[in-house]
């Protein structure tokens, strides 16, 4: 009888043990993919789906420019299997973090990946890149190319699938860009004018048409004076233009400022509405996906001005 007893508690241990295992296994089996911007994340989520966990350090309002990494941040990044990254310094204050990252796992900048002279630059300072090549669709194609690659290389099993996905969701990128520029030809030409807080949306305006001033340079660190201000207000008056735009993820502070600045001239300024720039939208609205977000852009941008 004691024998029987023993050979049953063993057996259930056995299987305890077991269950425990494949348990860990199933919590095991979803490689960590890492990316800093929202952006970044939905793309990741659009081409490998449920193949991978993805977790992404930057949420809603927050100004990938000038943010430094937490202690939870660097623990997260150090349990990743892949990291994505924008690159082009728009994360620049993590620059060290990914450099020392790379000799150890996986780590991508996928704006690296797009061709120089697709990638535009400071028109007062040539030498920097402008990072914010989302608000290009056919630029932002190649950075996403990047990320299937890297998927590919690490899941070589899931490859084929995760080709079919990205060809997917190209199509959407194609219908989302002539939509775009169907809306934004609802705009006068002379009024096709966008005024932000800093320069974020240059390659929007380059690749639906439109001119762009940024209040601030392409980082939201750079520093902006009353002279920055005075000159945007000038702009304004002389071209009549009717409303600026502020954004998610930058303080309204200056944009406030610009106008007072016109008010005293005696020209009405209205705040058009609140872009996203560099980040998006809350997880689980529309806004926080790409698509969503770039609609929403086009949307507030075309009501305003048109």
């Amino acid at each position: 009888m004691k024998k029987i007893l023993f050979l049953f508690i063993t057996a259930v241990l056995l299987v305890g043990c077991s269950n425990n295992v494949s348990g860990d296994v199933e919590k095991e089996e979803k490689p960590l993919v890492v990316t800093t911007t929202g952006q970044i994340a939905d793309a990741v989520k659009e081409i490998a789906g449920d193949h991978v966990e993805i977790k992404s350090l930057m949420g809603p309002g927050v100004d990938p420019h000038m943010y430094k990494a937490t202690q939870g941040d660097l623990q997260t990044l150090e349990k990743a299997d892949i990291i994505f990254y924008n690159g082009l310094e728009l994360e620049g204050k993590m620059s060290d973090i990914f450099e020392k990252m790379k000799k150890e796992k996986t780590v991508v900048a996928i704006g690296e990946a797009v061709p120089q002279d697709q990638i535009l630059n400071d028109e007062a300072h040539p030498e920097l890149s402008d990072p914010h090549i989302w608000f290009d669709i056919n630029v932002w194609k190649i950075a996403t190319k990047e990320i299937t690659k890297t998927l590919s290389e690490e899941l070589p099993d899931s490859k084929e699938e995760f080709a079919k996905k990205e060809e997917a969701y190209f199509i959407q990128l194609t219908d989302l860009s002539d939509w775009s520029d169907q809306r934004i030809s609802e705009i006068p030409e002379k009024q096709r004018v966008l005024v932000t807080a800093h320069d974020a949306f240059n390659y929007f305006g380059n690749s639906h048409g439109m001119e762009v001033r940024g209040l601030q340079g392409l980082s939201t660190d750079a520093e902006y004076g009353l002279k920055d201000i005075q000159n945007i207000v000038d702009f304004l008056v002389e071209n009549n233009i009717k409303a600026v735009f502020i954004e998610s993820s930058v303080s309204d502070k200056a944009m406030k400022a610009v106008i007072e600045g016109a008010k005293e001239k005696g020209h009405t300024i209205q705040i058009g509405g609140e872009l996203y720039s560099d980040a998006m939208g809350a997880e689980g609205t529309e806004e926080g996906t790409y698509i969503g977000m770039y609609e929403h852009n086009v949307n507030t941008i075309v009501d305003s001005l048109k």
